[in-house]
């Protein structure tokens, strides 16, 4: 049943012009959900492999923005190395002991200069499951990338799940507990 206009009810119009009615930006959940990610952690991680191999590795990752203009859209930059020295790369030569990556997040979805699995750029899907928790989505070459991360303890640590498909066929899973070393720095000039 519709509502009676303001004057049949009763109540009258404030006085002056309507409110102006401001809108967020779509990505304005993600941004705010990506600014609490920028910092330095440490990433200990387990990799399972169809050969039922099972390895484990520490990493260290650096998460950062650049200073944007008014109308520009956030970009950021990702750094990541070895904790230590360890035979993991040669024995996985896919991944890279160490690099940088930047990525422009553009409403629900990242753009990235390169693939985490290939050396090649790709659009990432991006789906919020709660203020704490987004699922990224990526399809490249023979890869179908799914993975969870999730903030835990006021952002003190992170949480990653991430399914890797080649050709259909699950080859990696990943599982990452990552502790926060540092909070964000100053936005790298752009």
């Amino acid at each position: 049943m519709p509502l009676l206009p303001l004057e049949r009810r009763g109540v009258s119009e404030p006085p002056g012009d309507p409110p102006v009615v401001q809108r967020l930006p779509l990505d304005s959940h993600l941004r705010r959900w990506f600014a609490r990610n920028l910092g330095l952690w440490r990433s200990q991680r387990q990799y399972l492999f169809p050969t039922d191999e099972v390895l484990y590795l520490d990493m260290m990752i650096r998460v950062e923005i650049f200073a944007e203009s008014q109308v520009g859209q956030p970009r950021y930059r990702f750094t990541w190395w070895p904790e230590r020295e360890t035979d993991f790369f040669e024995r996985q030569p896919r991944y890279r002991r160490e690099g940088v990556m930047e990525a422009t997040l553009m409403g629900h979805q990242l753009q990235r200069e390169r693939a985490y699995l290939e050396d090649m750029p790709v659009r990432t899907s991006i789906r919020q499951v709660d203020e704490h928790e987004v699922v990224f989505e990526s399809h490249y070459a023979d890869w179908h990338v799914l993975e969870h991360t999730r903030l835990i303890d006021q952002d003190r640590y992170r949480s990653r799940a991430i399914y890797s498909w080649e050709r259909g066929e699950l080859a990696i899973v990943e599982h990452h507990h990552e502790t926060r070393m540092e909070d964000a720095s100053a936005p790298i000039p752009a």
